[in-house]
């Protein structure tokens, strides 16, 4: 288990980010996982839950990229129907 100061800055820095749901389905997600392969005895079902906080992570670390985008795009001046449209057929040939 976590020490309380561990715990305490895990809080922490889930605070401080814009993802805040993302980090507790993925935390959430370890704990079902290891309440799974160890609880329970299914080493199965436990690696397949524990394959999802990666997953979660790294769809919230793209909208929250793509948020930024847009928001370096309007800063700019860049943020027009044309830009848009390029930008999702740059998206889609990568």
């Amino acid at each position: 288990m976590e020490s309380k100061g561990q715990e305490k800055e895990a809080v922490q820095a889930a605070e401080s980010t814009s993802t805040d749901p993302a980090v507790i389905l993925a935390a959430g997600s370890v704990a079902l996982s290891w309440f799974f392969f160890y609880a329970r005895g299914n080493k199965q079902q436990g690696l397949f839950v524990g394959l999802w906080p990666p997953t979660i992570l790294a769809f919230a670390s793209y909208f929250k990229q793509t948020r930024m985008d847009d928001m370096v795009e309007r800063a700019t001046g860049t943020d027009t129907l044309v830009g848009r449209v390029e930008r999702i057929v740059q998206n889609r040939s990568k």
